[in-house]
């Protein structure tokens, strides 16, 4: 097999090399090949996360370590405010926390007029003048406990759009704006002496003045109470009433001591006397008034005001307007559609640069890619760097010869491709041929791309039998799902397929077709394994179709009886290397045990809560055993892909046996406490998936861009042959890759940087083919245009993966600390170009591109790959976690980030059966839920319905046919269709979810209002809410805005 381009594949693919240089070399399930950037540790103010183990210096400097490179390492200079970067302080000492400040209430009910102070506040915020002024906003002087009413709030709006100058280029249309809001005028602030409330969370002080910090608190609130992040609620219902998008507002932070204000601490902006001029520049940005009212409640947010994705639309299609040509956004996407100029300006955008490649993305029918054969004359490619044909370059010479959009070289164009031109200088033809006029295109490559004849698709399974397999139903699951999808093998009838079941020793099937019953041949010999039968152990489907579905019908019975609690999983692994190495495909591997006998064994490291917060925190979750890794590099030798399908009730080292999925472009299902009654539908379904859908083999990836930049890092599961060669033994539609980009000269000079992916695979036809994604993007000198044409969804994306990988070799809490770093440096940068022309005080101003991204910056630090430290996650969740996240496209991740909540009884009461209406998606907190409701929780890997403790018994039993009351555990009640209009409803609703990702199922939980489970399965979920020390959005946002203001 030839890979694209010239270079040829080598006998033995390259091992990634780790990105970290610290400690000695130990192999990482997430991180990836090549040297590591984007995050850095030095910075100019002190930065706090949303969890209570902040590691902070003497001086207030995060102390935590880069992505470290083995190689050159590039950082980003923060040079917008022209601080120097502190020198970077090593950790030697056990982790410390920033104290928390003291807060603060009063009786809402006492009110005193205010004295004015003698002298106007020194950092009063401006109102703009939109309105009759309710009272004139005061400040109180130092230990009064007078207050005065809450200002009025005014909503969001939209000025007027704000026309940019885009490059001069004939294709190249002007950039489309963004919309703007109009400044709200901030609230007051809150007064200190009052008695003091329960703490919210981690929520630290304003580091304007590190000199005067509350004490912190001692305890944090439990997991399963609302005391600590909301206000009691005026009826006896521990829920608020059903209001979309409004939070209970906390409590109060109190002010420094030495200060009569927050607003002293937070605003550096000081108000002219005699109130705020009315502002007479446009302002092109999104803004959020922070500033409470003294003596309130109120944290300062307009809460109704935050930014949250309720509308599920995350494909940036905008920019095919500005450019038509380009490939669709699912599957390329930039993290900036604006390629900075020059190596200081990247230094000022503080987030990834980078993009996010999907190369075999699903979309509608009509959208498919189009196929083109150039027969033997060959794919026209570039002489020089080898870029394919695309709709960017241009023709000269009357048509004879064509230039390249990449390195700019003159080729000739082939005298069977020759057209003329016409008076624009554009082919004749070029709107009847998808590679001139289609940025996606798929070319039917000929025989020069091929070093031995197209494999036939090959399934080989590895099936646990030991006794933990055969108790919890595995076994019969598999075998009815195999044979329930044998004929929709891709590819058949070329299919090969073979078994191997292993626990103490190693079970071999022959299914040759002249065969009326398999033969089943054991090899106890774990330290030198042979194959008894080599070409009889992989055979064709067809062929052999009677003797395979007699092995799948007595697989369940062949060891019912079973009592071997051993797992050869090490020798079993080498044994299937032998049988498939011949033809390469896909190994399935269902395990569920810890390997314990023979090469690869793994010993019950478990997890350890001692080592949490130390510097040996990171090694729980790298795997133990280099073996995995090295079997991994040989599977992918013979374009072997690993699916590892986890089933175990105990700790099962997913850390290690997940480097089998990372290295050979696999997928990790992990299924805890596996148990067919419960788990069965969702096995089943992502089985056939997995067995069905459409796979690209023994496939190579590469992508081009133009001159200047490069790709540096590349993120997600395969190997990494060559410096910028990804080695995919099978790839298919539900796997994405992440790569960071570089610049390699001081100054750009060209308008326009172009990218080219190329996939060279397989197809189950056994055709070999070359799938081409084209984009192009302008090259800017404003770093304003650069955050306006900002993506959030490819940022998060490679972010988390950046994180995922960052905590294989650093404590969480420091993970956490430096994704909130980059957020805060990137905001401060965007507010320093505003801060001249507009007032800006008391005010958190983000571009409108990225007014999701703090919340999902919250909420990465929230999940479950991230979160909390010891008692939050187990340590094998965590890691399936982080390998999920490693592979999950920008849709998938955006959902498990920010979960869909709907309120659904309303719907399933109504009369009408029409479910046409999109459901309307509801803020993740606590408030949202109504007592008398049914709600419904979907983060794209599972449901929760959540009932009301008073929410209708004829609901519940529509939908059950039971009275739940009579079921203390309702985790084991099942959700089946019953013939009645609610019940019919209500499954249709899932269905309709489920449809929308075809690639997960969700599995459906019930969950009643104050029942143990509400706690972990839903209420932990809501990530706006503050839960077992986390803070809460507002919380967060008070952080980010703090933080931003600071110099």
């Amino acid at each position: 097999m030839q890979p694209v381009g010239n270079e040829k594949p080598p006998n033995s693919p390259g091992r990634p090399a780790s990105p970290f240089s610290a400690g000695p070399h130990t192999s990482s399930p997430f991180i990836s090949s090549g040297p590591g950037f984007g995050f850095e540790a030095s910075g100019t103010s002190p930065v706090t996360t949303p969890f209570p183990s902040a590691n902070l210096g003497a001086s207030g400097y995060l102390q935590s370590a880069p992505f470290l490179s083995a190689g050159s390492m590039t950082s980003m200079q923060n040079s917008g405010n022209g601080m120097p970067a502190p020198p970077s302080v090593k950790f030697s000492g056990p982790p410390t926390s920033p104290y928390l400040s003291s807060y603060s209430t009063q009786d809402a009910t006492n009110y005193h007029q205010f004295q004015a102070p003698r002298f106007p506040t020194p950092a009063q915020p401006a109102t703009p003048l939109q309105g009759p002024i309710v009272g004139s906003p005061v400040t109180n002087t130092i230990g009064s406990s007078s207050s005065q009413p809450q200002l009025s709030s005014v909503q969001l709006s939209s000025p007027p759009q704000t026309a940019m100058q885009s490059p001069s280029r004939s294709n190249i249309p002007p950039l489309p704006g963004s919309s703007l809001f109009t400044p709200k005028p901030p609230a007051q602030p809150s007064l200190p002496g009052y008695p003091s409330v329960l703490p919210r969370g981690n929520m630290p002080p304003s580091p304007a003045d590190p000199l005067y910090l509350g004490p912190r608190p001692v305890s944090q609130p439990p997991l399963q109470t609302f005391s600590a992040a909301y206000i009691p609620p005026l009826h006896a219902s521990p829920y608020y009433a059903h209001q979309v998008g409004a939070i209970p507002p906390p409590p109060p932070i109190a002010t420094h001591l030495g200060f009569s204000s927050r607003e002293q601490i937070q605003f550096t902006n000081v108000r002219p006397p005699g109130g705020a001029p009315i502002q007479d520049l446009t302002e092109e940005f999104q803004s959020l008034s922070v500033g409470s009212a003294p003596g309130s409640h109120d944290p300062g947010v307009d809460i109704k005001s935050l930014p949250r994705p309720l509308i599920d639309d995350d494909e940036q299609t905008k920019i095919l307007e500005s450019y038509p040509l380009n490939c669709h956004p699912r599957f390329l996407r930039l993290t900036t559609h604006a390629i900075p100029s020059s190596q200081s300006l990247l230094a000022r955008w503080h987030l990834p640069l980078g993009a996010v490649v999907h190369p075999l993305a699903e979309g509608p029918d009509e959208e498919a890619v189009p196929i083109v054969n150039f027969g033997p004359a060959g794919v026209i490619r570039c002489r020089k760097c080898r870029i394919y044909i695309n709709p960017y370059v241009t023709f000269t010479d009357a048509g004879r010869k064509w230039r390249c959009n990449l390195c700019s070289l003159l080729n000739d164009v082939p005298g069977g491709y020759y057209c003329a031109l016409d008076a624009t200088g554009r082919r004749c033809d070029a709107d009847q041929r998808p590679e001139l006029s289609k940025g996606s295109v798929e070319f039917v490559a000929p025989t020069e791309y091929m070093v031995r004849p197209p494999m036939p698709p090959s399934y080989f399974f590895l099936i646990d039998v030991s006794v933990a397999a055969v108790q919890c139903g595995l076994l019969e699951i598999v075998s009815k799902t195999i044979k329930s999808c044998l004929d929709e093998f891709p590819g058949f009838p070329r299919s090969q397929i073979g078994f191997l079941t292993f626990d103490s020793t190693l079970h071999f099937h022959n299914l040759q077709s002249s065969l009326t019953q398999p033969q089943m041949m054991v090899v106890a010999d774990l330290d030198d394994i042979f194959l008894p039968l080599p070409d009889d152990l992989l055979v064709n489907l067809s062929d052999s179709r009677h003797v395979v579905d007699v092995f799948l019908d007595s697989l369940p019975n062949m060891f019912q009886d079973n009592v071997n609690v051993e797992s050869a999983f090490g020798p079993a692994l080498k044994a299937a290397l032998m049988v498939m190495s011949q033809i390469g495909g896909k190994l399935l591997i269902f395990q569920s045990t810890l390997p314990s006998l023979g090469v690869g064994h793994l010993r019950l490291r478990g997890d350890d809560p001692r080592t949490y917060g130390t510097d040996k925190e990171h090694i729980l979750r790298t795997p133990e055993d280099p073996f995995y890794k090295q079997m991994a590099a040989e599977f992918t030798k013979y374009h072997i892909s690993v699916d590892l399908y986890a089933f175990s009730e105990k700790y099962f080292d997913i850390a290690s046996l997940g480097s089998l999925a990372k290295y050979t472009g696999g997928q990790v299902y992990h299924y805890p406490s596996f148990q067919a009654v419960t788990h069965k539908e969702k096995f089943r379904y992502e089985l056939a998936r997995d067995l069905t859908r459409e796979t690209a083999w023994e496939a190579v990836l590469r992508v081009r861009c133009g001159k200047g930049v490069r790709f540096t890092t590349y993120h997600g599961h395969f190997m990494l042959r060559s410096t910028d060669l990804l080695a995919l033994p099978a790839v298919d539609c539900d796997k994405a890759f992440a790569m960071q980009l570089s610049l390699e000269d001081t100054l750009l000079t060209t308008k326009t940087v172009y990218f080219q992916v190329a996939l060279l695979y397989t197809s189950s036809s056994g055709e070999r083919r070359i799938r081409v994604h084209t984009a192009a993007a302008p090259v800017i000198a404003d770093l304003g245009e650069m955050y306006r044409q900002a993506d959030t969804g490819s940022i998060v994306l490679l972010m988390s993966r950046l994180a995922i990988e960052n905590a294989l070799s650093h404590k969480l809490e420091e993970t956490r600390q430096l994704m909130q770093l980059k957020l805060v440096k990137s905001l401060k940068e965007y507010r320093n170009l505003y801060i001249v022309q507009h007032r800006l005080g008391g005010r958190l101003i983000f571009p409108e591109s990225l007014k999701f991204l703090p919340l999902y910056i919250l909420s990465l630090c929230k999940s479950v790959a991230l979160r909390g430290g010891y008692a939050d996650a187990s340590l094998d969740e965590r890691c399936a976690a982080g390998y999920t996240m490693m592979i999950s496209p920008i849709r998938r991740m955006l959902k498990l980030l920010y979960p869909g909540l709907y309120r659904i009884d309303e719907i399933l009461t109504a009369d009408t059966e029409n479910l046409d209406e999109p459901l309307k998606k509801l803020a993740l907190t606590a408030q949202c839920l109504d007592v008398g409701g049914l709600y419904l929780y979907d983060d794209g890997f599972c449901f929760i319905i959540w009932l009301g403790r008073t929410v209708s018994s004829v609901l519940v039993n529509s939908i059950f046919e039971v009275d739940l009351s009579s079921f203390p555990d309702l985790s084991r009640v099942q959700l089946h269709e019953s013939d009645n209009k609610v019940s019919r409803k209500l499954m249709r609703i899932l269905k309709d979810l489920r449809a929308k990702d075809p690639s997960i199922f969700q599995l459906c939980w019930i969950v009643r209002q104050g029942e143990p489970r509400e706690g972990y399965l839903l209420l932990s979920n809501l990530i706006e809410d503050q839960t077992s020390g986390t803070s809460s959005y507002v919380d967060w946002i008070l952080q980010i805005y703090r933080q931003s203001q600071s110099s």
